[in-house]
């Protein structure tokens, strides 16, 4: 799973998003925006602030600027209402505090959020941009009034440096290392080791072998006519067996069987600095306000 930094584009100067997605379904990412989840139907599993979440119907997830997050269906199918907006709506009462838990404990009225946020976005009468900003704030407040608050670490430098890493291996995953990330962290072999895993909720060797399957793919769908071991090779796989095996484990196919407009199921390789969109074609989004 590759960790990306996703930008979200408001219309105008309305800083608030909402939408409803059936089978939400996308890749570990962050954005410097606050996210709020709300399981409508079924059941997701939310990997954020380095656990994993799982929320039945009527339980709410919030997701604070720059936590890494993904979002995965559990079971057959679920409906996911989302609300985003930007953090400066935030920033005068969270400078110092954050939630103990992005779980709340306790119920949210997140489906009349959705309806006034809804009816707002949509009828766009004068000052509605202010409307449903203040809408957010005043939710939001009541929900920090009622959790569990703890003094928040603003701008983890560990944390930043790990973002950082994660962009750096895709840019860079031919000749990428495990001894060259935790040397960059500044840690230990041991230590980055656990660190990755409790960040990532996955091993350093399985994303890095993900990055690189994905880096495959998209050499083998260019048309570039390159041999397979020269994409081995440039994808940083040690031998072309390695390749093979990989390629199979991550992908269920043999590299030189790839269906044609075969889409990754879990990663998307992309510069930050591009538009990226971290939902995967299986999650579907019903309706939205903006």
């Amino acid at each position: 799973m590759s960790a990306q930094r996703e930008t979200w584009n408001y219309r105008g100067n309305c800083k608030v998003w909402a939408g409803k997605y059936k089978n939400p379904h996308n890749l570990l990412h962050w954005h410097y925006d606050c996210e709020l989840m709300y399981v409508d139907e079924g059941c997701a599993e939310i990997f954020c602030d380095r656990r994993r979440h799982t929320l039945t119907a009527g339980e709410t997830l919030f997701a604070d600027s720059g936590q890494v997050h993904s979002i995965r269906t559990c079971g057959e199918s679920a409906v996911l209402t989302v609300i985003v907006f930007d953090r400066a709506i935030l920033r005068p009462f969270l400078e110092k505090l954050q939630l103990a838990s992005p779980k709340p404990y306790f119920p949210c009225p997140v489906p009349q959020l959705y309806a006034d946020l809804a009816e707002v976005l949509s009828d766009k009468q004068t000052f509605y941009e202010a409307e449903a900003a203040c809408l957010a704030a005043r939710f939001m407040l009541r929900l920090f009034r009622r959790e569990r608050m703890v003094q928040r670490l603003e701008g983890d430098r560990t944390e930043e440096a790990l973002k950082r890493l994660l962009e750096e291996m895709i840019r860079r995953c031919g000749d990428f290392s495990f001894a060259a990330a935790a040397r960059d962290m500044g840690m230990s072999e041991a230590y980055f080791s656990r660190y990755f895993k409790n960040a990532t909720g996955t091993t350093f060797s399985a994303y890095l072998n993900r990055v690189r399957t994905d880096n495959a793919v998209r050499l083998l769908q260019s048309n570039g006519g390159l041999a397979m071991t020269e994409i081995a090779e440039r994808c940083g796989f040690p031998t072309i067996r390695t390749f093979n095996r990989i390629f199979r484990e991550v992908t269920g196919y043999a590299p030189s069987q790839l269906p044609e407009g075969y889409v990754p199921d879990d990663l998307l390789l992309q510069a930050s600095s591009d538009r990226f969109d971290p939902t995967l074609q299986d999650c579907k989004l019903i309706e939205s306000f903006r």
